[in-house]
């Protein structure tokens, strides 16, 4: 036992590296280092590498919108062809999904070693689309017609038949064009390899026509030993019994003329994607790699896994987007090489991205989306994968965390200095000491005597509390939760059909199946205030661990070899496990409240396609350097860009003791963040606001009430999301497509289609910063309304009080002034418009807003304003399409009213505003505050007095 309590060691003292060796590298991963060997024999044999798969023009069958046939795969002269079953799927939404399956494993008839024929599913897995898709698969059941031709056959699909699928028979080759222009090409350099099921003692006879180029690879590969991993593999002293043999599958996908792709969450590193393939010093030596697992204390520029994984990537260009998602809950390893001419092009300046992308087991399945731009490939891809939720209200406050709060009276204290320091926050959290013993759904009642009094008392400011519950059961025969577990068979199997059993928290542990429906039930059935004994109303969940992390386990988590339910392997599904788990956590909040449901809130450390339905994510154990305070943007912003938005960084960093500027500077990031929460390690000092000391708490007291005064423009944000699929964090490339200057700009951003824009400061003693305009509007500091204009960088002197905030001419930011202790006491405050007009004199903004905490909103009870100032005149109108539904929420809100204007970039003269409203019209005098430069001025228009949810005109003279 001694490795279990050295590595728990490692683990709860913080130790100041990242243990690398625990986790693979492609070179220690078989199925991966077979495909990048098959991706250097192709390079090295150029023209002479020929793909072996080809399609059997006498299969093929187009039916309403779906393409079946027949692949075949050519091993040698000697040996009969392999066939792959090939479905294309034409959808209404103008996405493209390509499936390739496995005939041999499809009919079941393969051998398995000698006690496994029973315990394990001969298939490959199929069931991710289970896991991941909401929606979107509606096949166009118009396209109807191949436009044949000798080597292949031509399908136009898509908005208008704008799109079109050229499919080559031999080699297989399948190209994406939109107008006429070739976006995405699948199996361009052959490198397309789906592992075939043959017996451990088959060795393939090699073909003796092959070029002696091929034999001298041959040679080569055998010295790379080949072999080695298809049938068993061990890492670290653990076993991988690999009972189905080699089966991973790859593809090289490249997106023709383009430089930049984003996404391929989770990882640190830069927004536009690095090159994994070359030896430069810009350059990644090893695949990005998609496998969730617990990395503590990770490098902040590293393309190892991390907690979550999205397959998802986008390619950006002037003037266009197409992206692929690869739909695969297996390890993935995807390389990257830029820089490729487009053979496509006359512009030898013109490059492509080549991408090769590699899972353990699986089908290969893929969607490809033709954009033409980024709001649509948003859209399309979140029909798929479902939008993300909106959140309720006080969720998008300030949470506040540590490992650990010790007690009641601990709680209530920090509560009642957060109100005597005037500092708002929503979330009080608990970690995994309030548990008996670490037994999830029990109190330590040493320290939480009455739990429900607590949660009273935090009610009584409108402060919610979230409790931590990993997915480990202790392996206690007196603990309720394991023994339902071992009654129900609701645990997870190891490859011999045993429970398995692993090491976390608690000690010897069980894991549920969450595949199984009837164990997914059970466990969101313990979420209920009857069995969750102490819990009430305001308390929230937080799912960790659930990669799931397991100390003793291969890359610190389950045994790839380990069964769930139908016989499918960890390895099958393991990236989509902890979406499994919230799920189930989330369908169990959601029932808690019988009367009227009530929106949960969950945040998870693992996440997939799909996790964005039910909660939060953040971005695990980093650390309390400038390093990973700097990389925390991208990080956040690629999440967004693949679906999970609604995600965030421990502010302060979860290890170390931060300084105080450090700690000052990354409030004022986090403040922008989606997910807003302060953390840290159980062995760091104790880090509340009022402990830094001044001048720092009151800079970080002003960083949290700046969030708390905008969260009327971010619900209306996180609203756009939940509706669209846009990303909250938006970078430069998608709010100024055609600027090629921007397309790699990282370190600052929008938030949603608000205008704001926030350049957080993330160097040590930065006395200034360089802020990117890519236009040549306006853009109004948004503390001073100080204005600068002219494309380019401009440099803004950053003291330490200074948060680089700015707003955008030609949007209206809608705002509280009033200072509250938690987010709910600001819903019916006053409203001010801040009105940053643009060179045209305009300016727009929106306004959402509900009752924060019910399904209500899904009925139509919310409100949708559009703030609108063109000239002289502002207006407001109704955007709700069915506002009939939105009367009785719009009764609740009478009272909510416009108490304050502020007019920046105005170049006229004015002293009075006309208002109109319910047919009455009224004056309000305008006060003139200053110049602001350019012949522009500040003008101040103070309690007009009309109601934020009724039409009015509001008219300078």
């Amino acid at each position: 036992m001694y490795w279990i309590h050295l590595l728990l060691w490692f683990y709860v003292t913080g130790v100041e590296m990242v243990q690398k060796q625990d986790f693979k590298t492609c070179k220690q991963s078989g199925f991966c280092r077979r495909n990048r060997a098959l991706a250097s024999k192709a390079s090295r044999l150029g023209a002479q590498h020929v793909s072996p798969y080809r399609l059997d023009p006498s299969t093929v069958k187009l039916e309403h919108g779906s393409l079946e046939g027949i692949v075949y795969k050519t091993i040698n002269t000697t040996t009969s062809d392999i066939a792959l079953p090939l479905h294309i799927s034409f959808l209404k939404s103008g996405a493209v999904r390509v499936t390739l399956d496995e005939q041999r494993r499809r009919d079941l008839d393969i051998a398995l070693p000698a006690g496994k024929e029973h315990l394990i599913n001969k298939a490959r897995f199929n069931e991710a689309e289970k896991y991941a898709i909401a929606g979107g698969l509606d096949v166009d059941e118009s396209i109807t017609t191949i436009k044949s031709h000798d080597d292949g056959f031509n399908i136009q699909y898509g908005p208008g038949k704008t799109y079109e699928m050229g499919l080559s028979f031999k080699p297989l080759k399948i190209v994406f064009s939109r107008d006429g222009e070739t976006e995405i090409i699948l199996n361009d350099r052959g490198l397309m390899n789906l592992e075939h099921w043959r017996s451990k003692e088959e060795v393939p006879e090699k073909d003796s026509n092959e070029p002696a180029e091929m034999a001298e690879l041959e040679k080569f590969s055998d010295e790379e030993d080949e072999r080695a991993g298809m049938w068993e593999e061990d890492f670290n002293g653990k076993h991988d019994s690999k009972p189905r043999g080699p089966e991973a599958v790859g593809l090289d996908i490249t997106f023709v003329g383009y430089a930049n792709v984003y996404g391929l969450p989770e990882h640190t590193g830069p927004l536009s994607l690095r090159e994994t393939t070359d030896s430069g010093s810009d350059t990644y030596d090893d695949p990005y790699r998609l496998y969730n697992t617990d990395v503590f204390q990770y490098e902040p520029d590293s393309p190892m896994a991390l907690y979550g994984s999205i397959p998802f990537m986008q390619a950006h260009k002037k003037g266009s987007d197409a992206g692929v998602f690869w739909l695969n809950a297996a390890e993935t390893w995807v390389d990257i090489a830029k820089g490729a001419s487009n053979p496509l092009s006359f512009s030898a300046s013109e490059k492509s991205t080549q991408t090769h992308w590699v899972s353990e087991s699986g089908l290969l399945d893929v969607f490809v989306f033709l954009g033409p731009d980024s709001q649509t490939l948003y859209n399309t891809h979140s029909e798929l994968i479902g939008k993300p939720m909106l959140p309720p209200l006080f969720s998008i406050g300030h949470h506040q965390c540590r490992w650990n709060y010790e007690s009641e009276d601990d709680v209530l204290d920090v509560t009642a200095n957060f109100d005597k320091h005037d500092i708002p926050y929503d979330v009080i959290w608990l970690d995994i000491e309030y548990t008996q013993a670490k037994k999830y759904f029990t109190w330590n009642k040493a320290y939480f005597p009455d739990p429900a009094r607590m949660m009273d008392k935090l009610e009584e400011t409108k402060r919610k509390l979230v409790a931590i519950i990993d997915p480990h059961v202790k392996k206690d025969p007196d603990f309720p939760l394991y023994q339902e577990a071992l009654a129900g068979n609701h645990c997870i199997k190891d490859g011999n059909g045993g429970v398995y059993e692993g090491q976390c928290w608690p000690g010897p542990s069980v894991w549920p199946d969450f595949t199984k429906p009837e164990t997914s039930k059970w466990w969101s059935e313990w979420y209920d205030v009857s069995k969750f004994e102490g819990s009430k109303d305001n308390l929230h969940i937080w799912n960790d661990m659930n990669e799931p992390a397991i100390f003793t386990g291969p890359d610190i988590s389950m045994h790839r070899d380990s069964i769930h339910d139908k016989g499918w392997e960890h390895r099958d599904l393991h990236n989509a496990y902890g979406s499994m788990m919230v799920k189930s956590t989330y369908e169990g909040m959601k029932a808690r409240n019988r009367d009227e449901p009530k929106r949960p809130f969950i945040l998870s450390r693992s996440f997939w396609a799909g996790t964005q339905r039910f909660g939060a994510i953040w971005s695990g154990d980093n650390m309390g350097t400038w390093e990973h305070l700097e990389s925390a943007t991208a990080t956040l912003i690629n999440n967004g860009l693949a679906g999970m938005t609604f995600s965030g960084a421990d502010v302060g960093g979860f290890f170390d003791d931060p300084p105080k500027d450090m700690l000052t500077r990354w409030y004022q990031a986090g403040a922008f963040y989606p997910f807003f929460r302060a953390h840290a390690h159980i062995d760091t000092k104790r880090r509340e606001p009022w402990l830094i000391g001044q001048p720092y708490t009151g800079m970080i007291r002003e960083a949290i009430l700046l969030r708390y005064s905008l969260l009327p423009t971010w619900y209306t944000a996180f609203y756009e999301t939940a509706t669209s699929g846009m990303p909250l964090m938006r970078p430069h490339f998608l709010v100024f497509p055609n600027d090629e200057a921007g397309f790699q700009v990282q370190n600052q951003y929008f938030i949603g289609s608000s205008g704001l824009l926030h350049h957080p400061v993330v160097k040590e003693n930065a006395p200034s910063i360089e802020l990117y305009l890519a236009d040549d509007e306006p853009y109004y500091d948004y503390h001073q309304l100080k204005l600068y204009q002219g494309r380019g960088r401009k440099t803004i002197q950053t003291p330490i009080e200074y948060n680089p905030v700015f707003i955008h001419g030609g949007h209206i930011i809608t705002r509280r002034d009033r200072h509250r202790r938690s987010s709910e006491l600001t819903r019916h405050d006053p409203i001010t418009l801040v009105v940053a007009l643009n060179n045209a004199g305009t300016a727009k903004g929106t306004l959402y807003q509900d009752d924060g905490e019910t399904f209500r909103n899904e009925n139509g009870e919310y409100v949708l304003r559009e703030f609108s100032f063109n000239n002289t005149v502002l207006t407001t109108k109704n955007l709700h399409p069915e506002p009939e539904k939105a009367k009785a929420y719009e009764a609740s809100t009478t009272g909510v009213k416009v108490e304050k204007i502020l007019i920046v970039g105005y170049k006229g003269k004015a002293s009075q505003a006309e208002i109109r409203e319910d047919g009455r019209t009224t004056t309000a005098e305008v006060e003139f505050i200053r110049d602001i430069g350019s012949g522009m001025s500040l003008l101040s228009i103070r309690n007009p007095a009309v109601l934020v949810a009724r039409d009015w005109t509001i008219t300078l003279k």
